[in-house]
This record gives structure tokens, C-alpha cells and sequence, in this order.
């Protein structure tokens, strides 16, 4: 007996010191979830330049082509437990969609400043009869103050759709051009579906209801479950966001200030209007060039042309039209004309060699009794 309760002491103790241990790798394993800054400053640098910017402190500027639009270019909008979710085909677009706020430069185009929370989407949504809009939200602006009555974004940073549009892998194929953003916008309201986080304490806003959305665009919207990743990065497989969201801690003042690996002087920058990426994403490099190469395949025009040049086959029909001096051909025939009369005179001409026929040489035969003696006159 006093063996078993001793087995019994001995296997309680070794598995309060197995659950102390799981206990202990637990919280090391969620304690390396949370970082700072720093992840943002080294993850994103080889994708674009750190700026330092007077009002912001470390600013990104993307490495991307001309004319880049945040929560537009090389995207879309994917429906998850958190809302409409914004899953990007850069290979950074875990980090600057998902924390933090844009803002426009009017020389440098748009610029990144890093943030502390993760949300599906910073944006402000709105919809319009047959449309629906966002617009990524402004550095300093609470999603409070996003959504209330002080705060509007510019008509020119709004990317606006048709709801039937909505939802779709290629929705960027379907954006409506800007410069219908006045009107469309004036004649929209707020999408004002706020929601709350508590596990970790963020508000954001999730967007148009999926059930509009299945009624407008006439079927149902498949739902994607997010899953943490390790590493930076995202993935969307069989309907599964894989997704680096680590919750980013502020500084304290025993800390190593966070910095990036290189800032970039403004002189250095070069404007929106002239920037060519160095850096492609590997996904997205495939589809800049199929929306080019039709462009480019246009100049099948000069093939259309050549047969216009080709059309001097006209000296060809006017040829005949020279050969038409065959009217030299007909003056013979008027020529000849008088020959016709003279084959038919002779015959008209020469009456004469018909006196031969009063010539009789043959005369009545007389009988011997009325032949006349030599040198009587015949008888008239």
C-alpha cells in the first residue's frame, strides 16, 4: 500500500512538472508573437526606401510602378471573420494593409506610416446606388473619427466599383474611373459596420454585409478562415489566409530605439511620376505584362495599312483602260467599206460582150426546094 501511494506521490509530481513546463513554452511561444517597429523597418526595406519625414518619423515609400493606389493596385477584397479582408499579391502586403495608415505626397506619391494595430482593412467604405467605394484613412484619424460627420476623404483617393463587381479576384479590372468619383461619392452614405475586437482591443470597420454583397453580385460569398503564420509573409489556399499578424508592441524607454537599416535622403527620392520599381513581386510581375501586352500587340496596325498601300493596284485597272485605244482596230473596217462597191461594179460596168448574141450563126435549115439559086436575094 505504502509503495502505490508513493507510485501515486511520485506520477502527480512529474505531471505538475510537465504542465509547468507546457505552461512555460506557451507563454515563451506567445511572447515571440509580439514585436516592434523593427520587424516593419527590416522586413520592408528591401521593397522600398525609409523616408524621414518631420511629421510621421520613419515613413515607407513602396518600390512600385507609377500610379500605385493602396487598397487598389494588385489586390482584393476576400470575406473572413473579421470582415472584408484586403489580401494582396505583394509579397509585403502583410504588413502595410493590415497595420498602420497611408497617406498621399503630392511629389513622392503614396507613403506608409507604420502602425500599432492589426485590422482587416484601414479604409472608409460607402455605398452609392449600384456601387460601392473605399478609401484608405489618413495618418492621426481614429476609425471614430473615420466614420463620423468631421472627417471626408478626398473624391480622388476613392476606389469605387460596380456591387456587381464586387468581391472578385480581378475586381480591378472592373474600377470605375475616377473621374466619376464627384458624383458617385456626393450620392453615396457611410457603410458604418463597426466592429470590436476584445481579445485585442482593436475597433475597425468590417465592411458591406456579405448578404447585400450575395444579393447584388446573385450568388453566395465562400468564406475565408484566417490562420496565423510564423513569418511574414501571406497566402490564400483552399479558402485558408495564412497571415503574419504579430502584435506589435510600443517602445519603452529601456529599449533599443528601432531603426531602419538604411533611410533614404530626400534628395534622393525620386517623384511618383518617374519611378520604376527595381524590386518586382515575383506574383505580381506575371500580370503587369498581360495588361501591357495588348497594348503593345496593338501596333498590329501597320499590318492593317499595308494592304491601303497595296491598293496602287489602281494603275492595274487603269491599264485597261489605256489598252482601250483599240479603237485603231475599227478604222479598218471603215476603210475597207469602199472596197465592197468595187467588187460589185465590174459585173454593172461591161454590158458589151453580150452583142455575141445577135450574132446568129445558126440559121433555119431550108429545104432544097426553097433553097435559092446562087445570087437570088433572100426574101426579107
Amino acid at each position: 500500500m505504502l509503495k502505490l501511494k508513493f507510485m501515486k506521490i511520485k506520477l502527480g509530481i512529474f505531471g505538475l512538472i510537465y504542465l509547468l513546463s507546457l505552461n512555460f513554452v506557451t507563454s515563451k511561444a506567445h511572447a515571440q508573437v509580439s514585436v516592434g517597429f523593427q520587424v516593419f523597418y527590416d522586413e520592408l526595406s528591401p521593397y522600398g526606401s525609409w523616408i524621414e519625414n518631420p511629421e510621421y518619423g520613419y515613413v515607407w515609400m513602396p518600390d512600385v510602378e507609377a500610379g500605385f493606389v493602396p487598397y487598389g493596385s494588385n489586390g482584393y477584397w476576400v470575406f473572413t471573420e473579421s470582415g472584408w479582408t484586403w489580401v494582396s499579391t505583394y509579397p509585403w502586403g502583410w504588413a502595410p494593409f493590415h497595420y498602420g495608415r497611408w497617406y498621399f505626397d503630392p511629389i513622392y506619391g503614396p507613403m506608409w506610416v507604420p502602425g500599432y494595430e492589426w485590422g482587416p482593412g484601414w479604409v472608409c467604405w460607402r455605398r452609392s446606388e449600384g456601387y460601392y467605394g473605399w478609401a484608405p484613412i489618413e495618418p492621426g484619424i481614429s476609425i471614430s473619427v473615420a466614420y463620423s460627420n468631421n472627417y471626408y476623404a478626398p473624391n480622388s483617393r476613392w476606389v469605387v466599383v460596380r456591387d456587381r463587381d464586387f468581391g472578385t479576384t480581378n475586381t480591378n479590372n472592373y474600377y470605375v474611373n475616377n473621374s466619376n468619383n464627384t458624383t458617385i461619392i456626393k450620392n453615396s452614405t457611410v457603410i458604418n459596420n463597426i466592429q470590436i475586437d476584445k481579445s485585442k482591443n482593436v475597433t475597425y470597420n468590417s465592411g458591406p454585409d456579405k448578404k447585400e454583397i450575395e444579393q447584388r453580385v446573385g450568388k453566395p460569398v465562400a468564406p475565408v478562415a484566417i490562420r496565423e503564420n510564423t513569418k511574414p509573409g501571406q497566402q490564400l489556399n483552399n479558402n485558408n489566409l495564412e497571415i503574419y499578424r504579430p502584435r506589435i508592441e510600443k517602445e519603452s524607454s529601456t529599449s533599443k530605439k528601432a531603426v531602419p537599416p538604411k533611410v533614404t535622403p530626400n534628395k534622393d527620392v525620386k517623384p511618383d511620376r518617374l519611378r520604376t520599381p527595381q524590386i518586382q513581386p515575383e506574383k505580381v510581375q506575371p500580370v503587369q505584362p498581360e495588361r501591357k501586352q495588348p497594348e503593345k500587340v496593338q501596333p498590329v496596325q501597320p499590318e492593317q495599312k499595308q494592304p491601303e498601300k497595296v491598293q496602287p493596284v489602281q494603275p492595274e485597272r487603269k491599264q485597261p483602260e489605256k489598252v482601250q485605244p483599240v479603237s485603231p482596230q475599227r478604222n479598218p473596217p471603215d476603210k475597207l467599206k469602199p472596197v465592197t462597191p468595187r467588187e460589185v461594179k465590174p459585173p454593172v460596168m461591161n454590158p458589151k460582150p453580150i452583142e455575141p448574141r445577135p450574132v446568129k450563126p445558126i440559121k433555119k435549115e431550108k429545104t432544097s426546094e426553097e433553097e435559092p439559086a446562087s445570087g437570088d436575094e433572100v426574101p426579107k
